[in-house]
């Protein structure tokens, strides 16, 4: 499969791990609407490469993301009065639709696994992208801040959604309240984040862990599980759960993964798991109902 070329990130997969860098390093890679539309290219790309068993994503230079690209000044988010931002976004009915919620979005519905390497600043849409991430590691170098309050407007990227289910409605709401910006240890401390690096380490750990998915766990059955797991953190009811799990062990019980991830154990050997992302999924995926936009 060829490697997608893009102006504001960085593409390249490497022994079964994507790795997606954000690369504005001269705007602290701040975002932009071609930055909306490349990172949802790129996991477009990486879920139709059954190559890429696990996806990182990171910054150039010495921030994640600095949020959205101010240089608009106080227009930046006045979509009707900036007719560049409005020929750029999608609109339904009387509405544009929020560029950061459609990146969130799209790696919710991510069939590969995703890890954050946070390597530095992270505020704004620079925070709020990493939540639908799997797995977020940072180095001690990092800062984050949800700091919507402090420039009038108000939590974005499906964030209200996300952010309580990562870290408690407590924490979530000090956050958004203070607008302020935190340092790496409070990260970690409220889980936010799973562990803290030197920002040498950073990417070598990031790159571990995406090893161990790659190397040992069936694609198809982390395809699964990653979807399972995110749509069941809504769920009203256990029984929700339980129809899921039982049409997908039934589904997976049949599979050729399983007879090589059984052979492999009793063989002590690695797994060389044959079912593919693009082609193996089972026929009841996906099952739950795509909400339209209102």
């Amino acid at each position: 499969m060829s490697t997608p070329s893009f102006e504001t990130l960085l593409y390249a997969v490497e022994d079964g791990v994507a790795t997606i860098t954000l690369n504005r390093p001269e705007r602290m890679n701040a975002f932009t609407t071609r930055m909306r539309d490349e990172l949802i290219a790129a996991f477009d790309a990486t879920d139709a490469d059954d190559a890429v068993r696990a996806v990182i994503v990171t910054g150039a230079g010495k921030a994640f993301c600095a949020g959205a690209d101010l240089s608009a000044g106080g227009q930046t988010f006045d979509y009707a009065e900036r007719r560049d931002a409005a020929r750029e976004s999608v609109r339904v009915g009387d509405v544009y639709r929020d560029g950061g919620g459609m990146v969130t979005l799209r790696i919710f519905r991510s069939l590969k696994p995703v890890i954050g390497a946070i390597n530095g600043a992270a505020v704004g849409v620079g925070v709020t992208m990493q939540l639908p991430m799997d797995i977020r590691l940072a180095s001690t170098a990092a800062r984050f801040g949800f700091v919507f309050s402090r420039r009038g407007i108000t939590p974005e990227a499906a964030s209200t959604w996300f952010l309580p289910r990562v870290v408690g409605i407590q924490t979530a709401l000090e956050w958004c309240y203070t607008g302020r910006v935190f340092d790496a240890q409070e990260a970690h401390r409220e889980r936010l984040v799973r562990s803290l690096h030197a920002p040498e380490d950073l990417l070598p750990a990031a790159r571990a862990l995406a090893r161990e998915i790659a190397d040992n766990a069936a694609p198809v059955s982390v395809a699964l599980a990653r979807q399972m797991l995110w749509r069941m953190a809504g769920a009203d009811d256990p029984m929700r759960a339980h129809r899921v799990d039982s049409r997908a062990i039934q589904a997976r019980g049949r599979s050729a993964d399983v007879r090589e991830g059984v052979g492999a154990f009793l063989e002590k050997r690695p797994p060389r798991f044959p079912d593919r992302v693009s082609a193996d999924l089972p026929d009841f995926f996906p099952w739950w109902d795509e909400l339209p936009f209102e």
